[in-house]
């Protein structure tokens, strides 16, 4: 059986610490997130949809606004005005959260930054009135997300909490380091 459909690519849009995208139709969006916290943004009656990734609650400050879209607040508004300059309309956004994990042992979960981010983010969309339909928050895992801007589908690929080796190890690695640059030779320090 032959057949003239063709499959049409989707592009692929890979968005970092501080960055956002949003289009009309379709194309893939991801991430990687520890302790940030993506938004994922659609109108469903347009299929316009974005994603943010968001590094640190609140807002920038006069002092710290080198890249303002790192920063909650900030990275929401960029991508709900993004948005509803594609056409997408406010009042038909509707969302789904990913990330805010635990990933600094060192730091009481209440005083985490992926604790803060999610809290943030969950106060600023009812504020907003913008649903959450789904969320994956918390926990110790690093997540791979891969959004679908037209239909709003969702691809969670977790990555397991490592756990770093104990300091006995690592001492002794740094042990075998200095073993073995001693052992080469003289050292020539040139100037």
């Amino acid at each position: 059986m032959t057949t003239d459909d063709k499959t049409e690519e989707i592009k692929t849009v890979s968005i970092h610490v501080g960055e956002y995208h949003a289009c009309r139709g379709a194309a893939i969006i991801e991430t990687l997130l520890g302790s940030c916290v993506a938004v994922c943004l659609i109108d469903p009656v347009e299929k316009i949809g974005g994603m943010n990734h968001i590094l640190l609650p609140g807002e920038a400050t006069i002092g710290r606004c080198d890249a303002v879209s790192r920063y909650a607040v900030n990275a929401m508004e960029l991508l709900i005005n993004k948005i509803m300059a594609l056409g997408g309309d406010r009042n038909r956004l509707q969302a789904k959260i990913f990330g805010g994990a635990h990933v600094i042992p060192s730091i009481s979960l209440e005083n985490g930054v992926g604790r803060k981010n999610s809290n943030f983010v969950l106060q600023f969309l009812e504020l907003e009135r913008i649903p959450i339909l789904s969320r994956d928050l918390g926990g110790k895992d690093t997540r791979r997300i891969y959004f679908r801007s037209d239909t709003g589908e969702v691809l969670l690929k977790r990555i397991p909490f490592m756990k770093r080796p104990p300091m006995d190890i690592q001492e002794q690695k740094l042990k075998r380091i200095r073993d073995k640059v001693e052992k080469t030779g003289d050292v020539t320090i040139f100037e």
